[in-house]
C-alpha cells in the first residue's frame, strides 16, 4: 500500500517561502513520477511541479522548485516569493505507469 505524507505546509505572508515535504511510504524508484498539484479557490486542481523517475524535474511556475531526496524517499516543494494567489490546497502524488496515488492535501495560506 502505497501512503504519501505531506508537511511543510503554513500561513505564511506575501514575498515569503515555504517548504513542502512529501514522504512516501514506499522508495520512490518504484514510481515513474512524483509532483505537486495544487487547487486554488474557485479553481480547478492544477500541476504545479513534478519530477521524473530520471531524475528531470519540471515546474510550472519560476518561483517553485521541486526537489528529491531518493534516500528519505522524500519529494519537495521549494516555494518562493509567494502571492495571496498561492494560497490553496496542495497535493502531492506519485505515479506508477497509469496509476495515480495522492496525499491528503495541505493547506498553504499566502496573507497580504
Amino acid at each position: 500500500q502505497v501512503h504519501l505524507m505531506e508537511s511543510g505546509a503554513d500561513l505564511v505572508q506575501a514575498g515569503g517561502s515555504l517548504r513542502l515535504s512529501c514522504e512516501a511510504s514506499v522508495s520512490i524508484f518504484e514510481f515513474n513520477s512524483m509532483g505537486w498539484y495544487r487547487q486554488t479557490p474557485g479553481n480547478q486542481r492544477e500541476l504545479v511541479a513534478s519530477v521524473a523517475l530520471s531524475g528531470a524535474p519540471n515546474s510550472m511556475m519560476d518561483r517553485f522548485t521541486i526537489s528529491r531526496d531518493n534516500a528519505k524517499n522524500t519529494v519537495y516543494l521549494q516555494m518562493n516569493n509567494l502571492k495571496p494567489e498561492d494560497t490553496g490546497v496542495y497535493y502531492c502524488y506519485a505515479r506508477i505507469l497509469s496509476r495515480t496515488y495522492w496525499g491528503q492535501g495541505t493547506q498553504v495560506t499566502v496573507a497580504s
